[in-house]
């Protein structure tokens, strides 16, 4: 009974090993595939109309992956190489009611001041990618930087704490 008992103990101990060989895990991959809803030419920039307004307002997006499934909440930075200045008024607030008779009448219009010289940048500075992945920004260039070629650029953080970052230009027709 000794005998059977140490040889037991001595499979159980000594005779299993781990046959499950480990293999290296691959690191998760984040990327952002840009698509800035524009027009792109042979040179690759793409070209953005400017309205007949002082602003042009356009939304750039993209969408955010690990390992080739939508991210959600990344931050991604974005950079413009313009921008443009306030002058003093920035604009005006109109104080209106409405009359017994259903008239609008407007009272008093109150100047919003004290801006001037105010650096404008031409595209908010970050933004997070939501449940599917989606990453949005606004660009928004003015009228005086017609036939201008902007160089925008789009950064983010991957896992390992590397800074992953694509440039890409617009020409303002």
């Amino acid at each position: 009974m000794k005998v059977i008992t140490s040889s037991l103990l001595f499979l159980l101990l000594f005779g299993c090993s781990d046959s499950v060989a480990f293999e290296p895990v691959e690191p998760d991959v984040i990327r952002v595939e840009l698509n800035p809803r524009l027009n792109v030419d042979d040179n690759g920039y793409y070209h953005l109309e400017l309205s007949d307004n002082w602003q042009t307002l356009h939304r750039l997006s993209g969408t955010a992956y690990i390992n080739d499934v939508p991210l959600e909440v990344l931050k991604v930075y974005w950079e413009s190489s313009h921008y443009w200045y306030l002058g003093d008024t920035l604009g005006y607030i109109v104080n209106r009611y409405l009359t017994n008779d259903g008239v609008y009448v407007s009272v008093d219009t109150s100047y919003v001041i004290g801006f001037n010289g105010m650096e404008v940048p031409t595209i908010n500075p970050a933004s997070y990618s939501n449940g599917e992945g989606e990453v949005n920004t606004m660009f928004a260039p003015v009228q005086s930087m017609e036939d201008d070629t902007v160089t925008v650029r789009m950064y983010f953080w991957n896992n390992e704490y590397e800074m992953i970052d694509e440039v890409f230009y617009i020409v303002l027709n």
